[in-house]
């Protein structure tokens, strides 16, 4: 299943909805976290709407270094234990839209990574849950990064965190194995970045459980799970794809900030 979230005929009402085929079926509640999966007998033609963000976190919640690849193009070395971080949530952006090169950097790099929408309030998880059965589904991430301002500033918040640095989308896919999918991220049509989850240090349900014990997961949060090697510098005119098996593909056009006004 593919949930999408999403405005129609240039109105400004926005609305959640199943994909099926070249329609969208409306969510018949106020949305998959709130009233369920149910959808109303609406059909709502596919071309005539605008694919937003499918979530709208109270957190994002992001984990460094979680592929030893990643780790070593960078220098760094692998953690012991997941090393966390969060992006502000007001750096989301959709589908097509524009993540935005700040003139604060010089050297703003892609991340393609995959991530994990929570459908279910998870706090403290027991050594004897699935962590899995709290997730609603997947989708794809690009964790934008300011590359100079996170090795300068030490700490990753800045550097992760300009509006429009955490693409997300096009849609959440359900009935997902997370357990061994190929990531790929391409920048103008060439592959930079191509690796399986099944390669990550820390796998979700344990990346789940770990980040339950820190703090409380909401339906609708967004964790993503880390890149693989390749990351590169993004420049104005780029158009950056993020694509991960069975889950679907991101795209984003890349340009400047605007000095007008």
């Amino acid at each position: 299943m593919k949930l999408c979230r999403y405005t129609s005929n240039g109105l400004p009402e926005v609305r959640y909805g199943v994909i099926e085929g070249d329609v969208i079926s409306p969510v018949a509640g106020a949305s998959p976290f709130e009233g369920g999966l149910a959808t109303t007998s609406e059909r709502v033609p596919l071309e005539q709407v605008t694919l937003l963000a499918p979530v709208t976190p109270s957190k994002i919640v992001c984990v460094g270094r979680n592929y030893k690849d990643h780790a070593a193009e960078l220098g760094n070395p692998m953690p012991a234990e997941p090393l966390l971080f969060l992006k502000a949530p007001s750096s989301i952006v959709g589908p097509n839209g524009s993540i935005i090169l700040p003139p604060q950097s010089a050297q703003v790099e892609h991340e393609g990574e995959l991530g994990v929408v929570m459908g279910k309030k998870a706090s403290r998880l027991s050594p004897t849950d699935d962590p899995l059965s709290f997730v609603l589904g997947y989708t794809c991430v690009n964790d934008v990064t300011a590359r100079d301002l996170q090795r300068r500033d030490v700490q990753f918040t800045r550097a992760k965190s300009f509006d429009t640095f955490c693409p997300v989308g096009p849609y959440i896919s359900t009935n997902v194995n997370p357990a061994n999918l190929t990531v790929t991220t391409r920048v103008n049509g060439q592959t930079r970045q191509k690796g399986s989850t099944a390669a990550m240090a820390f796998s979700i349900p344990y990346l789940l459980h770990y980040i339950s014990h820190a703090m409380t997961l909401y339906p609708g949060d967004l964790i993503a799970t880390g890149t693989p090697a390749g990351v590169s510098k993004l420049q104005q005119g780029d158009i950056v794809e993020v694509e991960i098996e069975d889950v679907g593909i991101l795209r984003n056009p890349v340009t400047v900030l605007s000095t007008d006004g």
